[in-house]
């Protein structure tokens, strides 16, 4: 095995080693990066979805109070607004989605399905829960949720959703007596879900992934190069021609030139010594035959 491959296989570990850590720490920063840019995606929606019930609360059913008792506007219900909003948004951006899930709505389009139910049901177990968030699979790919809970803290709340008799007769009329009641104060009742893609954070990661570790070979496969014409130059080719040079003198050929001294480096000192062994070589034959 000669020294070029020696050091050529020494080099394609190294690389080797490198590219392979390189591509596990690199791999996993970005796609903790997309999964934190998901976060604040879908922390920026709960946010907007919070301000949306609060305008709701603050501004707009004050206006509307006097006509809930002959009419029902779902307008003023502050989880109404909210979905209406995002629903909205929905059109434009079809794979973001916000969701009242409850347990027991008053509207059945805000019933909570299974994973929905298992969300429901921890901050039920856990009352100091205050956010939760995860990932699953869907037909369009890894989704990224965060969910908050609805938790009845106003009695006020109770006026609609404790019992049939007690809500107003126009709500009754829309959405019947069998959804929506039997809330009770304190009671944890649903999540407001937000559902934001992953797909496309994750594929700006796998580009910048690629990028980056074509570059990375692109440098160790430059560097893999320059490193073996160095080797040829200066240290393959200077001891080849010695290892010639010796094979004439120990035949007794003396008419092979010296090497050149260039630099002060290890194969400057080897060529130096070599002619120093050469000369007298040379010298001891021509005395044994004298």
């Amino acid at each position: 095995m000669g020294l070029r491959l020696k050091f050529n296989l020494v080099l394609v570990l190294v690389f080797g080693a490198g590219m392979g850590v390189s591509a596990y720490v690199s791999h996993r920063l970005l796609d903790d990066n997309a999964k934190q840019e998901t976060l604040r995606s879908a922390g920026l929606m709960m946010e907007s979805a919070l301000s949306v019930r609060g305008y709701t609360v603050k501004q707009v059913k004050p206006l509307l109070e006097s006509q809930l008792a002959e009419n029902f506007l779902p307008q003023t219900v502050p989880a109404y607004a909210a979905t209406e909003t995002f629903n909205n948004l929905h059109v434009k951006y079809p794979d973001f989605t916000y969701k009242e899930a409850t347990l027991n709505p008053t509207n059945p389009r805000n019933r909570a399905v299974d994973w929905e139910s298992d969300i429901v049901q921890k901050f039920r177990g856990d009352e100091s829960a205050r956010e939760l968030t995860g990932e699953r699979e869907t037909a369009t790919g890894r989704m990224l949720y965060i969910a908050r809970p609805i938790t009845i803290k106003d009695p006020a709340c109770l006026a609609c959703h404790s019992v049939p008799s007690a809500a107003p007769a126009s709500m009754i009329r829309i959405y019947g007596e069998n959804n929506g009641f039997g809330w009770k104060h304190m009671e944890t009742i649903g999540a407001q879900v937000v559902s934001v893609p992953m797909s496309v954070p994750l594929a700006n990661a796998q580009r910048t992934f690629n990028t980056f570790m074509l570059s990375l070979g692109g440098i160790f496969l430059a560097t893999f190069i320059v490193l073996n014409i160095m080797l040829s130059f200066l240290i393959i080719q200077p001891i080849s021609q010695m290892s010639a040079a010796a094979d004439k003198i120990s035949t007794g050929d003396f008419d092979v030139p010296e090497f050149p001294a260039r630099g002060g480096d290890e194969i400057g000192v080897l060529a130096n010594s070599f002619n120093r062994m050469r000369r007298s070589l040379q010298k001891a034959i021509k005395l044994i035959e004298g």
